[in-house]
């Protein structure tokens, strides 16, 4: 019923009333009890006293505390009614206070009657703590009225809201990582899992530096899949954190394989513990286009600002020459010396040598022609325009430690042959991450060729750190490799660091296209993004209204992030939020999550402790070393000499 003036004036006549009939019931009170007094001051007549007099007959004055209880009950009758204007500062101590004071003012009057003192000085204390006592007690009713009676939620980060069921199923097959976590439902810890098991559809992992990528998941997919018979190839940043536990659980879990794989290494830094392999394979390169891939990936990972100028002039025209210098060994004596270091080596002969020698391959012909026209026409500034930077570039990794691994041919990259499996671990340095990450570049780029064919085992890819290399379609790999049992799985700090080193479009194809994704911490565009990603959940929300009468809520439901950018900016180390893909045949309603993985941290550095080292390959001398670098520069140097020998004797006997 909607509120008019006159039944608010009626409602406040009857609250009136009441409260005068308890304050009459009061003076009642106060006059039957402290008669004597009023007697001597002569405020009694016979009216007065019969009338008390048959009141009393009621029975309301046969305890003193009858018609003071009466009295204080229609007070607070009378405060039921009231409705003072609503104050937001007004806490519910400052009431408690006034009611508790005055109630026990109001009651404990009467042990005045017991001092040993006048009826008129009992009277005067009597009357005076009662009605103190009532008036504390008048005062904390109306502020009651004042006060808010809505409480909000206590939620103040709006925590119980973003909770959402998670999948609490483990869920596994022959394929599959699954990581156990914890998480929160409307405050309620509950247990779950992350369960990927379709890793052939990509596996992104994020998070910035301290967040737990190794720790927490990284190492766990590369265990699960070892125990699971995977071949493995791991890009060890930090090298040798990633490749111990590799090794390692190799030697645990060999009966997991049919034919149990061979363990490799590549390191740089440590030549007595790196196997050596030529990532310009021969037999490994069919065709030119095999040549081109290697040339581009190893100078795009050196010059990483080209990656976003692929099909200027000055860029294109360095692949085509390194291209040119690869394929020409590749083809010379059935590709005796194609291998890196012969090319750089190849690439810093004079231009009147090496042009005529490479025009002998009439395959390469139409790419050397650019270089023999400007050559013949004494455009030297453009020559060298053409070159240069292609021999700055490449010489750059001229060291014979580079060397000593690059001309070696220990094994191949075929890691999923299913007649030789192998487990491939290449090691780089943070320190000198621009020279080693070219290098590391060609060798995964000429791998991932190998594997990504049908008929071969199952296999998993490992890039800890990504960015910090470069080759051309990952993109193509997780798209086209799921069929041929192919896993990878790409760890980096933020989506930032893959478009400063891939470029905007590439980076964001590789983030697009991948289906599974594990993000700890990010800031910044990288959690807006995946806060997109996850989408929106049906959340509460709660509006208060206050007037000068009365205090309203309003409650209503609305889509809002599941998982806001801000929260996945706070997220503490060994949480994870993120969305794993399913398949047909094995489906996932539940596939987004917020959760704390849960990690065994005493066994596994209880693991940690007794884990081997990886052991030497061989005892590598300094000499060795540089024998080696020397005879690769012989081998150029010889190879030229014929070579050119050959041009002259065919010159002079066609004239």
């Amino acid at each position: 019923m909607s509120s008019t003036g006159e039944n608010e004036t009626d409602l406040r006549k009857i609250m009136d009333m009441t409260r005068y009939a308890g304050i009459f019931i009061l003076l009642l009170n106060l006059y039957y009890y402290c008669f004597s007094a009023f007697k001597s001051w002569g405020l009694t007549s016979k009216i007065t006293d019969r009338l008390m007099f048959n009141i009393s007959q009621t029975g309301l004055f046969k305890h003193i505390y009858t018609s003071k209880a009466i009295a204080l009950g229609l007070l607070f009758i009378s405060l039921l009614g009231s409705q003072g204007r609503k104050d937001e500062k007004l806490h519910w101590k400052r009431i408690a206070a006034l009611l508790c004071s005055g109630l026990t003012l109001y009651f404990v009057s009467s042990a005045v009657f017991y001092l040993d003192s006048t009826v008129v000085t009992v009277t005067a204390l009597y009357i005076t703590i009662t009605a103190v006592g009532y008036l504390l007690a008048l005062s904390g009713g109306a502020l009651l009225s004042r006060l808010i009676k809505v409480k909000m939620s206590g939620d103040i980060f709006n925590e119980m809201n973003e909770t959402f069921p998670q999948e609490e199923r483990c869920i596994k097959n022959e394929y599959s990582i699954n990581l156990p976590a914890s998480y929160n439902l409307k405050g309620k810890i509950r247990r779950s899992w992350i369960n990927i098991i379709n890793p052939f559809r990509g596996l992104l992992v994020i998070g910035s530096p301290g967040a737990g990528k190794s720790w927490f998941v990284i190492q766990h997919v590369m265990k699960q899949h070892i125990e699971k018979g995977f071949a493995m190839f791991v890009y060890d940043f930090k090298f040798d954190d990633l490749s111990k536990i590799a090794y390692n659980w190799l030697l645990k879990n060999a009966k997991s394989y049919t034919i149990q794989p061979a363990f490799y290494v590549i390191n740089f830094d440590n030549l007595s513990q790196s196997h050596r392999c030529n990532p310009l394979d021969p037999q490994a390169m069919h065709d030119i286009t095999d040549a081109t891939e290697s040339a581009r990936t190893i100078l795009l990972g050196l010059n990483k600002e080209w990656i976003s100028k692929q099909g200027d002039f000055f860029v294109e025209s360095p692949i085509n020459f390194v291209t040119a210098i690869i394929w020409f060994l590749r083809k010379y004596q059935d590709g005796i010396y194609c291998t890196l270091p012969h090319a750089i080596e190849l690439m810093q002969a004079d231009y009147e040598d090496l042009l005529p020698v490479l025009n002998t391959q009439p395959e390469i012909e139409v790419l050397v022609n650019p270089f023999i026209t400007a050559y013949q026409n004494n455009a030297m500034e453009q020559l060298e325009g053409q070159v240069a930077s292609a021999k700055i570039g490449m010489a750059r990794l001229a060291s014979p430690q580079l060397y000593w691994v690059l001309s070696g041919n220990d094994f191949k990259l075929d890691i999923n042959n299913p007649k030789e499996p192998k487990i491939v671990c290449v090691g780089n340095n943070p320190e000198k991450q621009d020279i080693y990450g070219a290098v590391l570049s060609l060798y995964i780029s000429r791998l991932i060729k190998l594997v990504n064919k049908k008929d071969k085992q199952k296999c998993s890819l490992v890039f800890d750190e990504f960015p910090t290399i470069y080759f051309n379609h990952i993109d193509s790999l997780i798209a086209t490799a799921r069929s041929n049992k192919v896993a990878t799985t790409l760890a980096m700090q933020d989506f930032s660091q893959l478009k400063k080193d891939y470029g905007r479009e590439q980076a964001d194809v590789i983030v697009n296209i991948t289906g599974n994704i594990i993000s700890g911490q990010v800031t910044g565009e990288t959690s807006k993004l995946l806060s997109e990603r996850f989408g929106k959940i049906m959340q509460e929300r709660e509006s208060v209204s206050i007037n000068r009468t009365d205090t309203s809520i309003s409650r209503s439901l609305q889509l809002d992030n599941a998982i806001p950018p801000s929260k996945i900016a706070a997220l503490s180390s060994g949480q994870f939020v993120g969305m794993v893909a399913d398949d047909p045949h094995e489906k996932i309603k539940l596939k987004m999550f917020h959760s704390e993985i849960i990690n065994e941290t005493e066994k596994l550095n209880q693991e940690l402790a007794i884990f081997k080292p990886i052991p030497k390959v061989s005892d590598v001398t300094q000499q060795q070393v540089m024998d080696n670098y020397f005879q690769v520069k012989y081998d150029i140097k010889r190879m030229i000499e014929t070579e050119v020998n050959i041009l002259i004797e065919a010159k002079k006997a066609s004239a």
